[in-house]
């Protein structure tokens, strides 16, 4: 059980939430949701004692899990090491009992020894490797690789066995931000698994609707202030908030009626004998005030790519016998696909199949080692890339304004104002140093630019990793809308499905075009 009393967090003026008082229950899984900026994250490290409430107090279990950040801190341990440092007690025992056993035995230390043997007894100890190493296969990280160092595998990776620290050892409380990010669709799968399994309290926080929904039994809003949990999944929560937020403006208008009602009887009879039915109105019309409603932090981008200028031919894109290698690995083996006008293509597959390579393959990002890969007549591509650093430079000087402004020549400022409004740059927000911008900013600027630039292809890398939830949202919409032609990698199933009619899945051992959804491509899966 995890107990919040009277928490409150301002950073200067402004108040992320205030007065927080609640409990989340052993047995329950709560989503953490709110926009970005909403304080998601901050609230998270206060529980963990990270960071100071501006007041209020935390009570935690005896031993929580926590997805940690720093991976830089482990990149000399080996993967099994970090994950069974998830468990400091357990972790500490053993070091110490090595160090002991390095030393000349004396009686102290034989006494010492039986101590920390008990301890390593408490904390099933004796089976952690083997647990470690559960957890380490059940990401996805191979057998051979659970004693290399931290530094050896892809960051990717590292990631995975920060979550597998934050497993390990069945803490009876989960603490996880993001743990989504940096999974394939096969590991996330097997954490909503894992997690569905795990009987203690855990807090998440997914920019994912579909891990979300899969996996929650609450979610805990923080909005207006303050946090509001509602029974059920995101989409349970998002129908009972808008239902609450309605129902009480309705309340108010009909407050608003009648009190208007009375002051019309008192401004006609105050002056009169009726005193007496005066004074009753008054006293009611003080019962009505209608409740203050505070604002509510949720906003949503306002995203639609508009008709393509000019449409692309038929064949958008044409690949033959295209390879690709990385030192002496094979990413991309004589593959062969067209690409039709109006397609849209939701890529899928484990990491480091070639998903990325192939995006980049047909922005002409990279070239291939071999094969072909020809755009079709007229093709005007829109290129989002996983890796933002590609197309914006976070070390220019220059504004968000100003490099949406170079991507069209002839646009007028107003124009570039309207696209930046749409994806909440407001007032002094379109002026920021690209530098100063957040991965969630950086996001929505470029896709300003695509909705700008009216392309007839757009090949998108990962667009919804530093997105909210509501402007994955927006997202899906506005490419199941949009006229042209679609490419999305993505490992957000609930952007793909709504997004996309076709899946091109890296498998295990070739590449698969399937004409469908990515719910009836799992379908085939499972007969």
């Amino acid at each position: 059980m995890i107990s919040l009393n009277s928490v409150s967090k301002k950073i200067g003026a402004r108040v992320l939430f205030d007065g927080i008082t609640t409990t989340f229950s052993e047995g329950n899984r709560y989503g953490l949701t709110g926009p970005n900026g909403a304080g998601k994250s901050t609230l998270l490290k206060i529980i963990m004692g990270l960071e100071e409430p501006t007041s209020g107090s935390v009570s935690l279990p005896n031993t929580v899990g926590y997805l940690k950040q720093n991976i830089e801190d482990y990149k000399d341990a080996r993967l099994v090491d970090v994950v069974m440092m998830g468990n400091p007690r357990l972790w500490n025992t053993l070091v110490e009992r090595d160090n002991l056993y390095e030393q000349e035995m004396t009686d102290e230390i034989g006494i010492r020894l039986g101590e920390l043997e008990e301890i390593i007894g408490e904390e099933d100890g004796y089976s952690a490797e083997s647990d470690a190493e559960i957890l380490l296969s059940g990401m996805g990280l191979e057998e051979n690789l659970h004693a290399e160092k931290m530094h050896s595998v892809p960051t990717d990776r590292q990631f995975r066995v920060m979550l597998c620290q934050a497993l390990f050892g069945t803490p009876k409380a989960l603490i996880l931000d993001e743990p989504t990010n940096h999974l394939d669709l096969e590991s996330i799968g097997w954490l909503e698994q894992f997690l569905h399994n795990y009987s203690g309290v855990l807090i998440v926080v997914s920019h994912d609707r579909h891990f979300l929904n899969a996996v929650t039994t609450h979610i805990a809003d923080i909005d207006y202030e303050t946090l509001i949990i509602y029974p059920g999944n995101y989409d349970n929560m998002l129908i009972a908030k808008t239902a609450s937020r309605d129902r009480t403006e309705d309340e108010n208008k009909s407050k608003e009626k009648k009190v208007a009602q009375l002051r019309e009887f008192v401004s006609r009879f105050g002056a009169g004998t009726r005193a007496s039915q005066v004074q009753s109105r008054l006293r009611e019309i003080d019962r009505l005030q209608p409740q203050d409603l505070k604002k509510s932090n949720i906003q949503r981008p306002y995203i639609r790519f508009y008709p393509p200028e000019k449409p692309s031919g038929q064949i958008v894109f044409k690949t033959e016998r295209v390879c690709k290698s990385y030192d002496d690995k094979t990413v991309i083996d004589n593959f062969s696909f067209e690409v039709n006008r109006g397609d849209k293509i939701g890529i899928i597959g484990n990491n480091g199949k070639g998903k990325t390579t192939l995006i980049k393959l047909l922005a002409g990002a990279i070239h291939s080692d071999g094969g072909k890969v020809e755009p079709g007549h007229q093709v005007q591509i829109g290129y989002f890339p996983q890796n933002h650093g590609e197309i914006v430079d976070k070390k220019s000087p220059i504004t968000a304004f100003e490099w949406l402004k170079s991507k069209k020549s002839g646009v007028y400022d107003q124009d570039i104002r309207s696209i930046l409004g749409k994806m909440l740059f407001g007032g002094d927000d379109a002026f920021k140093s690209l530098g100063h911008l957040s991965g969630g900013e950086t996001a929505r600027l470029i896709i300003g630019a695509l909705m700008l630039c009216n392309y007839n292809v757009l090949l998108l890398d990962e667009p919804n990793n530093h997105l909210d939830l509501e402007a994955v949202s927006a997202l899906a919409w506005a490419l199941e809308d949009y006229k042209g032609t679609v490419l999305v990698a993505s490992h957000d199933r609930d952007l793909i499905n709504k997004s996309c009619n076709k899946i091109l899945a890296f498998e295990d051992s070739k590449i698969r075009l399937f004409d469908g959804t990515l719910d009836e491509y799992f379908a085939t899966l499972k007969k």
